[in-house]
């Protein structure tokens, strides 16, 4: 049986609408891919909750989570990664990557230019619908 990773992201939007991008670094599972930032969920957290606690951890920035995205599965070789993601905002602090080894402020309609990792990308798609739709507006 293959070993599923459950593990939560944020897409993180600041006022001009452009999403938080984070780049995977050399000694993480497929260095050089983008993501949205987040982490593993741990027995007892919610994926809200584990994911406030990875963005400080990872970012040290403190985030209000809005909206859900997407719940996905992708299969990789070695193991299945679920992969909830929602919609968040930087409520302090400035982000840093400190797990990452870039981080970047990309313009929804660009998201598409970055190579994703394979779980992301239905995620990528849905935020691309939802931001044409002007959910940020709201």
């Amino acid at each position: 049986m293959t070993k599923i990773i459950h593990v939560a992201a944020a897409v993180i939007h600041n006022e001009k609408g452009d999403i938080l991008c984070a780049r995977r670094s050399e000694n993480m599972f497929l260095p050089g891919y983008w993501e949205f930032p987040g982490g593993k969920i741990e027995p007892g957290e919610t994926p809200k909750t584990a994911l406030v606690r990875e963005i400080k951890e990872e970012l040290n920035c403190n985030i209000k989570i809005s909206q859900f995205v997407e719940d996905t599965s992708y299969k990789y070789e070695q193991f299945t990664v679920r992969l909830e993601t929602y919609f968040a905002k930087i409520n302090s602090g400035t982000p840093i990557a400190m797990e990452h080894s870039e981080l970047k402020w990309v313009p929804f309609s660009e998201l598409k230019t970055l190579e994703w990792a394979p779980a992301d990308i239905p995620a990528v798609e849905r935020v691309i619908q939802q931001c044409k739709k002007g959910f940020m507006n709201n």
